[in-house]
């Protein structure tokens, strides 16, 4: 996957609108009945940008970035302002935020991951959502609740894994809190801006959308 380890600066993302799609496929019986399936495991997320952009220096920062890009080519990092930290909006994140696995004795490599769901609700009725673009220096690890020094353990920012130096002991629950951006691309090979005035002017909204990797 062609990916770009930068982060789209976040002053062009203001007035951005988005959020997450599901594709479920839908079935009307003779009875009346329904069958309803999905062949989407996780969500995925949508944003439309640069909508609210005026000023000629913030959309020729946009035009040099999307051309950084080669337009849909390589992907890139976003700050999802409605959804980036492991924790409720507002809170600071917490080594106990997200269960990440469970000790087996020998196991150190843990996948972040951030669940949605309804309060107390079993795996049935949550999400687990893999956590792959954690922000550097964010990352806070505990094991059976016990926050872990930042020396003993190791995080990978380009795919979201954490090592541990020990092995959990059987049955110990490790968790972890965190930042993290959403890995996304530009879904168009085309920008289009207006001139309003000699300093002024107006963009089309730009559509990004994530991409696995």
């Amino acid at each position: 996957m062609a990916f770009h380890e930068v982060r789209l600066p976040a002053r062009l993302a203001f007035g951005s609108t988005g959020g997450v799609e599901r594709r479920t496929e839908v079935v009307t019986l003779g009875s009346g009945f329904e069958r309803r399936s999905s062949p989407w495991a996780m969500g995925r997320r949508r944003y439309l940008i640069g909508a609210n952009l005026r000023s000629l220096a913030d959309m020729a920062e946009l035009t040099a970035f999307f051309e950084a890009r080669r337009g849909r080519l390589y992907g890139f990092r976003f700050r999802d302002f409605a959804d980036y930290a492991s924790c409720a909006p507002g809170a600071t994140p917490g080594a106990g935020d997200q269960v990440i696995g469970e000790g087996d004795g020998t196991r150190t490599v843990f996948a972040l991951t951030k669940r949605y769901g309804d309060p107390g609700s079993g795996p049935e009725q949550g999400v687990e959502r893999p956590i792959t673009k954690p922000v550097e220096g964010s990352v806070r690890v505990a094991v059976n609740g016990v926050e872990l020094g930042s020396g003993a353990f190791a995080v990978d920012a380009t795919t979201g894994t954490v090592t541990l130096d020990a092995a959990p002991a059987v049955g110990a629950e490790v968790s972890a809190g965190f930042l993290f951006d959403t890995p996304v691309r530009f879904d168009a090979d085309r920008l289009e801006v207006t001139l309003e005035s000699f300093d002024a002017g107006r963009m089309a909204a730009v559509p990004l959308i994530e991409v696995r990797v």
